[in-house]
């Protein structure tokens, strides 16, 4: 299963640590205790720096890099963003294999084949990887998230995706029809 998370306008993935396969479960290396990785994709600058000023904001909307936010929690997705901005969907072994490979193949890579280290996150247990795709206006975490999914295999738009709900509403609704079905 994965958790797709809706926090304000941003969206993440996060995926149990038990699930994981290398090279990805790499990545939960020490972070003691950690439950789940929890990925988000952002323009780099803005979020590395934290500038959250007017020009700042307006310079992410143009063509740039991009990192990704890996957060490793100790908790569940439910206990740390409220169980009410968490989606969870059952997915096959397939699909979860191909959530991890478009997660890892979006991680730039050094020479050594190891992810490129940025700056430590905002939060305790969180890092900035860098991040192959181009972050722009019309590229943004909510068109990352939703393109993950459906190159994943999930019935899920990515094109003109821009805001969370875009993505939160899918996943709802993919959600409620696994419920449905009893697939848990």
């Amino acid at each position: 299963m994965i958790y797709v998370i809706g926090r304000g306008w941003h969206t993440d993935i996060s995926l149990p640590v038990t699930a994981l396969a290398a090279p990805l479960s790499a990545l939960a290396q020490g972070f003691p205790g950690v439950r789940f990785l929890t990925f988000g994709f952002g323009e780099r600058q803005f979020v590395v720096n934290r500038e959250q000023s007017f020009g700042a904001m307006l310079a992410a909307l143009l063509p740039s890099h991009s990192a990704l936010l890996m957060t490793a929690l100790a908790s569940t997705p439910e206990q740390a963003f409220g169980a009410h901005n968490v989606v969870v969907l059952h997915l096959s072994g397939r699909t979860m294999r191909r959530i991890q490979g478009r997660i890892w193949r979006e991680l730039e890579l050094s020479p050594s084949g190891r992810p490129l280290l940025l700056a430590e996150g905002p939060y305790p247990g969180s890092v900035f990887y860098a991040a192959r795709t181009t972050y722009d206006g019309l590229y943004t975490c909510n068109t990352w998230t939703a393109e993950t999914l459906r190159d994943a295999g999930l019935p899920v738009a990515s094109i003109g995706v821009l805001f969370a709900g875009q993505v939160m509403g899918p996943a709802r609704w993919i959600s409620a029809r696994q419920a449905a079905s009893g697939q848990r």
